[in-house]
């Protein structure tokens, strides 16, 4: 397998989320762009229908899964993100998920149908990956040993067809992030040179009324033709 593509711009904590019934998924949620959806599809297609639980290792990346009552919470992460947080946050969306919806709502859900849910998974995204892991601990308390999860390469999930170069655009916060600057900083420039604009009229139309008031007060309001040299 060839080696990913990545840009410079560095990225931790937990990069993308998903729930899903089988290999359908019901919500996503993702805080850059890449190819990482068709590593996921692939991922769900190959994990079996009993329970589970396991994570896949890409260059500096880990996909984690758990898989429970036909129903996969997975995420991608850093690998310097460890595993530890990953799965206390897959473990709190899959709480939270059951929690939201009945079994009639996930049965009955077409593809992305809950993506409602995504707003949760945003959230929760955030505030595992800022979190330490003491903090996480005391708002959960003890965080479940995960030693006894299965660590594979994901060249052994990947057939020879199914190939894939990982491509995540790290960047893509930070351009957002400058589009968006310069977005404000043009709407904030319009907007100060029509007040200019206003502000110069408004001194204009001042000028000429006081020069107005002036002439009348010397011709006699208002007629011209009476002014005295």
């Amino acid at each position: 397998m060839s080696s990913p593509t990545l840009s410079s711009a560095s990225s931790s904590g937990i990069i993308y989320a998903l729930v899903s019934r089988g290999s359908q998924i019901l919500a996503e949620h993702s805080t850059t762009t890449g190819n990482f959806h068709q590593i996921t599809q692939t991922i769900l297609s190959k994990i079996p229908p009993n329970n589970s639980k396991l994570t896949y290792v890409y260059d500096r990346y880990l996909f984690h899964y758990i898989s429970e009552n036909g129903l996969v919470f997975l995420c991608m992460a850093d690998d310097k993100f460890g595993r530890r947080i990953p799965f206390a946050f897959l473990q709190d969306t899959m709480e939270r998920f059951v929690s939201a919806y009945t079994d009639e709502d996930i049965r009955d859900a077409t593809p992305l149908g809950l993506n409602g849910f995504s707003r949760v998974l945003a959230r929760q995204m955030d505030y595992y990956s800022r979190s330490s892991d003491d903090a996480i601990r005391q708002v959960r308390g003890e965080i479940s040993q995960v030693k006894d999860v299965m660590v594979q390469n994901i060249e052994r999930v990947l057939e020879r067809g199914d190939r894939i170069d990982l491509l995540v655009d790290k960047s893509y916060g930070l351009s957002n992030a400058a589009f968006a600057f310069r977005k404000r900083s043009t709407a904030l420039k319009r907007q100060y040179w029509w007040r200019n604009q206003r502000l110069l009229a408004l001194v204009v139309f001042a000028a000429v009324v006081f020069v107005y008031l002036i002439i009348s007060s010397a011709c006699g309001f208002p007629t011209w033709s009476k002014c005295r040299t």
